[in-house]
């Protein structure tokens, strides 16, 4: 990579970086991996690896493999991540496999946010590997949503959102005819608060639905244009919802209870967005202020 040398590496826990003299080659695999390192990035390695490499001049074939994977894996946006990418697919198939399989085990599980995250992770290395595949990057998304939707992870609800809209719109720009993303990047845009932007998507997408889905997205265009929306964009009641949360587990109950309290008075946001997980926590704080019939009101609804 010309220039490589002027750009200074992601720092990453765990991996220092290794620049090999001239003329170094990185060989494996029984003679089927020789690739010069001319003109190429500096090599993360992981930190029990590098006094090895440091001794001996250059890393070996499976040192390099394990520092690129492990880079990738903390940081899928990292420095050169699309050179590490492609070294990975030309010299180390059975990583690639791996990570395959990594998704695909997340996939069959409900998971915590952990898990999510590195779900993410590894779903962004496997669209630096396969770029034109719009799979991948509805995907991300998608777990973006799940991940900012839980009431457990609302003070990353901002974020979560805001890449999930980002990688939406990506997947379209690769297959501009999927209509689940279509709906999805118009539900993005009106949990952001953009109602008309969102409609506007919904309505370029129209003709590829069935007559009952076509039908209940109508009704939502409708909605927006008569002004039956939330009273502020469906991310700031989220972002209220973390609030609540944190002053619930801080002992605050009165104070957890008046947000949820505040977030369910607008009526469309409650309509639109039913989360159980949040009557259930006004029924817990209600309990603990010693409101028992409110509680027992709230706990039905969850």
């Amino acid at each position: 990579m010309n220039g490589s040398d002027q750009i200074k590496p992601t720092p990453l826990d765990g991996i220092r970086y290794f620049t090999p003299s001239v003329g170094y080659t990185l060989t494996g695999r029984e003679g089927r991996v020789d690739i010069p390192w001319h003109n190429r990035p500096p090599i993360p390695l992981l930190d029990e690896d590098y006094p090895s490499a440091e001794a001996s001049g250059a890393p070996d074939y499976d040192m390099v493999g394990r520092g690129i994977y492990q880079a990738l894996r903390h940081d899928p946006e990292c420095v050169w991540a699309a050179e590490y990418a492609a070294l990975l697919k030309e010299a180390y198939p059975h990583v690639v496999s791996e990570l395959g399989g990594q998704i695909i085990m997340l996939d069959a599980k409900e998971v915590d946010t952990p898990y999510l995250d590195r779900k993410i992770n590894f779903l962004k290395i496997m669209a630096l590997l396969d770029r034109e595949n719009a799979g991948l990057p509805l995907e991300i998304a998608r777990t973006y949503v799940d991940k900012g939707s839980r009431i457990s992870n609302l003070h990353q609800a901002v974020s979560s959102w805001y890449n999930a809209e980002k990688y939406l719109k990506k997947a379209l720009e690769l297959n501009p005819a999927d209509r689940h993303a279509a709906y999805e990047y118009g539900e993005a845009l009106y949990v952001l608060g953009r109602y008309e932007q969102a409609a506007e998507a919904w309505s370029e997408s129209l003709s590829r639905f069935e007559p009952a889905e076509r039908a209940r997205i109508e009704a939502r265009i409708a909605g927006i244009l008569t002004g039956k929306t939330p009273l502020v964009p469906p991310l700031d009641y989220l972002t209220a919802l973390a609030m609540a949360v944190e002053e619930q587990h801080a002992g605050r109950h009165d104070e957890a209870a008046a947000i949820i309290e505040d977030v369910l008075s607008d009526p469309v946001f409650a309509e639109q967005f039913p989360m159980n997980e949040v009557y259930y926590l006004l029924g817990t704080c209600y309990q603990e202020i010693g409101l028992m019939k409110e509680a027992a009101e709230a706990f039905k609804r969850s």
